[in-house]
C-alpha cells in the first residue's frame, strides 16, 4: 500500500496543532482552579446514657477544597445553611461571615496554588450533611464539585501509553476515512 504523505500531512497537522494548542494553553494559562469534594460522611452513636437509654447520634462530614491552578484563588467562600461545630485543617486564616438570608460563609482570603484545606463538621441528629453546605466559590467563579469514588489509580506511564495509543488510533481512523472517501470519489 502506497502512503500519500501529502494527505497524511493534511490530516495529521490539524490534529497535532490542536493538541499542541491545548498543551501550550495549559502551560501558559495562569489562573486558579478550585476543586471541591466530600471527604467522608459518617454517623456515630454515643454510649448509652446513665439511665440505659441509647445515646445521641453524632454526625460528621468533611468538605475538601483544593486550588489545582497556577495562581492563588482569592476570597474562597464555603456557604452554609447552618454552621455546626467546625474545624479547619490545616489551620488556615479564615473568617466566618453572616449572610443576609440567615446562612453563614467561611471565607479564606487566599488559597495558594496546590493548597488543600479540609473543613470538618460535627453535629447532632436529626441534622444531616445535605442540610449544612450550599456552595463553594471564589472571586474567579464556582469550584468544580468532583464526585469522588475510591478506586485504584493507573500508573502515570500506563495513562500516557493509553493516550498515545488513542491519538495514534484516532489519526489512523481519520486517515482511513479520508482515504476511503477519496477512493469512492475516484
Amino acid at each position: 500500500m502506497n502512503i500519500d504523505w501529502n494527505l497524511a500531512a493534511a490530516v495529521g497537522m490539524p490534529i497535532i496543532t490542536l493538541f499542541l494548542g491545548v498543551l501550550i494553553n495549559h502551560l501558559l494559562e495562569s489562573r486558579p482552579k478550585l476543586v471541591s469534594h466530600l471527604g467522608f460522611i459518617s454517623a456515630h452513636r454515643m454510649g448509652p446514657n446513665a439511665d440505659g437509654t441509647p445515646g445521641a447520634v453524632v454526625h460528621t462530614h468533611s468538605v475538601i477544597i483544593k486550588n489545582t491552578g497556577r495562581r492563588a484563588a482569592t476570597n474562597v467562600r464555603l456557604g452554609h445553611n447552618l454552621l455546626p461545630n467546625v474545624n479547619v485543617y490545616p489551620d488556615t486564616d479564615h473568617e466566618i461571615r453572616d449572610l443576609p438570608g440567615g446562612g453563614k460563609e467561611i471565607v479564606f482570603p487566599t488559597l495558594v496554588p496546590k493548597k488543600e484545606v479540609s473543613v470538618n463538621y460535627l453535629y447532632f441528629a436529626p441534622t444531616t450533611w445535605g442540610e449544612v453546605n450550599t456552595h463553594v466559590e471564589s472571586d474567579d467563579g464556582p469550584a468544580k464539585v468532583v464526585p469522588v469514588l475510591l478506586q485504584p489509580q493507573a500508573k502515570p506511564w500506563v495513562r500516557r501509553l493509553v493516550w498515545a495509543l488513542l491519538i495514534v488510533g484516532l489519526t489512523t481512523c481519520v486517515y482511513l476515512m479520508v482515504d476511503g472517501i477519496r477512493w469512492l470519489l475516484a
